[in-house]
C-alpha cells in the first residue's frame, strides 16, 4: 500500500498511508470513522483511492485486474446476500460469478466443506432471509472462502456473531 489518499467531498478518509505487508494474519484497529472501511475496501478493488496505489507482488492491483480477483477472498462489512437463495445455492452461484473452475463434485465437497467450516452445514437448505445476522455472517465468511485466496480481506467478520461463533 502506497502513500494512499481518500477524500471525500466533505472529509478526507485516508491522507497518505504506505504500509507493507508479508505473509501472515493482520487486524485494522482504530475507532469508528477512522478509514478502516475505505481502506479495506480500496484494497480489495471496490474504491478507487484520489491517490497513491496499491501492490501485489510489485505490481498495481489496477494492471492486474481479474487476476487480482482470482487470489482475492473479500467479505465486506455487510455481505450482500440474496435472501431467496438457499445456503448452498448461494454459495455454487459465487463460485460461478467468480469462475471456478470446479466439476460438480469437486464443487459439492468445496460447498459443504466450507458450509461445515462456518457451521452452517445443518442450514445448507434453509433460505437465507430465514437468517439471522450472525448466519448471514458466516455465511459471507465462507462465500469469501471460496476460491482458496491468496489474499482474504474481511470487514468486521464477527459483527453479530454470539461469542461461541466468534471463537469458532
Amino acid at each position: 500500500v502506497q502513500n494512499l489518499t481518500k477524500q471525500y467531498p466533505k472529509k478526507r478518509a485516508l491522507e497518505d498511508v504506505s504500509f507493507s505487508l508479508t505473509e501472515g494474519v493482520y487486524g485494522l484497529l482504530g475507532p469508528n470513522g477512522a478509514g478502516k472501511s475505505t481502506l479495506i475496501n480500496i484494497i480489495s478493488g471496490i474504491l478507487r483511492p484520489t491517490s497513491g496505489a496499491v501492490f501485489w507482488n510489485g505490481t498495481d492491483i489496477s494492471a492486474l485486474d481479474w487476476r487480482y480477483r482470482e487470489i482475492l477472498g473479500f467479505q465486506p462489512q455487510t455481505p450482500p446476500l440474496y435472501k431467496t437463495f438457499r445456503a448452498e445455492e448461494f454459495l455454487r452461484y459465487m463460485a460461478a460469478v467468480k469462475g471456478l473452475k470446479l466439476s460438480r463434485r469437486e464443487l459439492d465437497t468445496t460447498v459443504n466443506r466450507l458450509l461445515d467450516t462456518v457451521n452452517l452445514l445443518p442450514d445448507r437448505r434453509r433460505k437465507i432471509g430465514e437468517f439471522s445476522g450472525g448466519m448471514r455472517q458466516r455465511l459471507g465468511i465462507a462465500q469469501a472462502l471460496l476460491n482458496d485466496p491468496k489474499l482474504l480481506l474481511l470487514d468486521e467478520p464477527t459483527a453479530g456473531l454470539d461469542p461461541q461463533e466468534r471463537v469458532r
